[in-house]
């Protein structure tokens, strides 16, 4: 079945790429990394891949151009090597928010990233919640951009006795309808944060669009960075009404200020997937849960081996053990 399928990982999701081919049955291939004094890196399959259908785990999650370089002159070594298909599986796409030219003389620097790695030899590229989807259309390889929104509520279902007096807030008005998503799923009301950038780009709440006032809140976005934004929403949920308020974010990046925002804050729960790992300090916290991607990912590669549908994938996951201890 996974015969000549052979899965790598590099070094941004090792534990990700283990608890992947544990579910598939397999080894992880064989490389090497290694970084010179020069700050120059190398990247090699030990093993031969001549012939196979290669699968490297890859976030280009901080540092950044690290693992994105790692990723580029693995690739090559790849193609080099004789692979006969490379796929790239990317938990979490750095440079997504540089998707448009916001002013003038700026890059589209995610267009820029994903040529490049079109150009080294990627022949597909499967993402997790792009930031914007229409970054899809930036390669010129074939893209499957996953949504992690169906398992990160199949878990949040499966932690709860009821779904009562809950509802689910948009943190602005760009991502409703990843909102919406997990409010249909839950049967429950949506609530949508009315948010403005002053001249400083600090957001403040303008305005709170439904009804949250004794509501078990749930805050989803696709990214968590430095954290401003959320503890905001929050702040303006309670001061609503709201009795708890959880957030859900797919990739948690987490960049400083993040740790003393979240270290101090009014959220009762954040709920993560594994697209980055958390460091060890986020995970002393004790407030977060971190969902697995490993079931949704590896299910993907088989299908991919074996020419199936991938939509399929929605329906093969949730349960009671959808909270993945991945965080301890």
């Amino acid at each position: 079945m996974l015969q000549n399928a052979v899965v790598f990982s590099l070094s941004a999701n090792q534990e990700l790429a283990k608890s992947i081919v544990d579910r598939l049955g397999i080894n992880l291939g064989q490389r090497s990394v290694k970084r010179f004094p020069s700050g120059e890196i190398l990247c090699e399959p030990i093993e031969s891949v001549r012939g196979k259908d290669v699968f490297i785990i890859q976030s280009t999650c901080p540092p950044v151009n690290e693992n994105l370089m790692e990723v580029l002159i693995f690739v090559d070594a790849l193609k080099r090597a004789s692979a006969r298909e490379i796929n790239l599986i990317v938990p979490y796409f750095g440079y997504a928010r540089q998707d448009r030219k916001a002013k003038p003389r700026q890059p589209i620097t995610s267009c820029l990233v994903a040529n490049i790695l079109s150009t080294a030899g990627v022949d597909r590229a499967i993402t997790v919640n792009l930031h914007a989807s229409q970054i899809q259309g930036f390669f010129s390889c074939l893209v499957d951009d996953l949504t992690a929104v169906p398992l990160l509520g199949h878990a949040i279902m499966a932690s709860r006795k009821s779904l009562k007096d809950i509802v689910v807030v948009s943190p602005d008005h760009g991502g409703v309808n990843r909102a919406r998503v997990l409010a249909e799923m839950f049967n429950c009301s949506l609530a949508i944060i009315d948010k403005r950038r002053k001249s400083n780009l600090e957001p403040e709440v303008m305005n709170i669009i439904g009804d949250v006032k004794g509501k078990e809140c749930y805050m989803i976005d696709d990214i968590i960075d430095t954290g401003r934004s959320a503890i905001i929403g929050c702040r303006a949920l309670k001061e609503a009404g709201a009795s708890k308020v959880n957030f859900v974010a797919v990739h948690p990046v987490l960049s400083d200020p993040a740790y003393e925002l979240l270290s101090n804050h009014d959220f009762d729960q954040f709920i993560f997937t594994a697209s980055i790992p958390l460091s060890n300090r986020f995970k002393a916290l004790g407030t977060i849960k971190v969902i697995s991607l490993a079931p949704m990912l590896a299910e993907i590669i088989k299908r991919i081996e074996e020419n199936k549908p991938l939509s399929v994938v929605y329906e093969t996951y949730g349960g009671p053990d959808s909270f993945n201890p991945e965080n301890k």
